[in-house]
């Protein structure tokens, strides 16, 4: 099992972390709008571990058109955070393993704390922004991370990408966010920014389907 924070490093926004609550669409903070989709994998271990693999591997945001560049590890000490129950009672915390792991083509695998710079389009809608990842979990059946704007020109906010194993054996993976305008054109147009919420949220889930990776299917 493997779970790290990161909430001590600058992102743009102060709410580090929040797209892990559960009544974040109710909710956002301040200044934020909420967003929340998820689409069926399929079932079973294999999709699973499959979809897990691709989702630490950048695969998603590649996947779905963009570039990841520029990924870089932090050096500083990670530190595993804490852990609730179902009724929200505080358990030890977790210890961090500090191996780096890399995928296929040596990109540095998602860890906590790791900067990199998205680019390019998504339908009429482009990114040229520079990412920090503030929470990293591996357990059995979820894994999951979460990466914030670094001085966002376009929008500021979290983004949390998951993928679980639920116990009817189906695989999901889901998208939460919360952003909020920066450049004058989201902010004089409100509606642009959510189209260009639910392009990019459909974008990443159709990024790991078997579905659209092979329509005949």
């Amino acid at each position: 099992m493997r779970r790290s924070n990161f909430e001590d490093q600058p992102v743009d926004y102060a709410a580090v972390g929040a797209t892990q609550a559960h009544d974040l669409l109710q909710y956002p903070p301040r200044g934020f709008t909420p967003f929340e989709a998820s689409t069926r994998l399929g079932s079973g271990e294999e999709r699973f571990a499959a979809a897990s693999a691709s989702l630490l591997s950048w695969d998603i945001q590649r996947l779905s058109g963009l570039d990841v560049l520029d990924v870089k590890a932090d050096s500083s000490q990670r530190y595993g955070g804490i852990r609730y129950d179902e009724d929200g009672t505080a358990l030890e915390p977790i210890a961090v393993s500090s191996e780096q792991r890399f995928a296929a083509d040596g990109t540095p695998y998602v860890a906590s704390g790791s900067t990199a710079r998205l680019r390019g389009r998504v339908g009429s809608f482009s990114i040229d922004e520079r990412i920090r990842v503030v929470f990293v979990l591996e357990e059995p059946t979820v894994v999951a991370f979460a990466y914030g704007t670094v001085g966002g020109n376009r929008v500021s906010g979290e983004e949390l990408f998951r993928v679980e194993h639920r116990d009817d054996d189906s695989v999901w993976l889901g998208v939460r966010s919360f952003t909020r305008p920066v450049s004058l054109a989201y902010r004089l147009f409100p509606p642009l920014l959510k189209l260009r919420r639910k392009a990019f949220t459909t974008a990443y889930l159709r990024a790991l389907s078997p579905l659209w990776a092979n329509p005949a299917a």
